[in-house]
């Protein structure tokens, strides 16, 4: 992720390299793929506090304000939603927090995402999203 895109701009790349796969099968391997590049997370973060409620499997997320730019670290036990937590990271991650509030994750439609993913991986997404939100939300207040 470069420091001088947009999250809108993030969306848009991320729209692009997914018109590059003709079937589901495959973009769900390159979700799989981008969850594997998720930099380490030390067993110390897991902890109560940083566990994301609503996710099937486990999901822990942390974040650190650093100059004026909210950063999450996550990951998650199952490899596709550590995929989604890639997805998400690239879009929402060290970018100012009223950027990250005013950002409507449209991708989500554009890929097909909701109709693609089981009923509680798509919960799950929305527990994620939830706390990126209110996360910035705190931090832009």
């Amino acid at each position: 992720m470069s420091i001088d895109t947009t999250a809108e701009q993030a969306q848009q790349e991320l729209l692009e390299e997914f018109e590059l796969f003709d079937n589901w099968m495959d973009r769900y391997q390159y979700i799989i793929d981008l969850g594997k590049q998720l930099p380490d997370f030390p067993d110390e973060w897991k902890r109560d506090e940083h566990k994301i409620q609503g996710c099937q499997s486990n999901v822990w997320m942390r974040h650190r304000l650093e100059e004026g730019r909210l950063h999450f670290d996550a990951i998650s036990d199952a490899a596709i939603v550590s995929g989604l937590i890639a997805v998400l990271l690239r879009i929402y991650s060290d970018r100012p927090p009223a950027e990250i509030r005013d950002t409507q994750p449209d991708f989500l439609a554009a890929l097909g995402l909701d109709k693609h993913l089981s009923p509680t991986r798509s919960n799950g997404l929305h527990a994620m999203l939830g706390r990126i939100y209110e996360v910035a939300e705190r931090a832009a207040a």
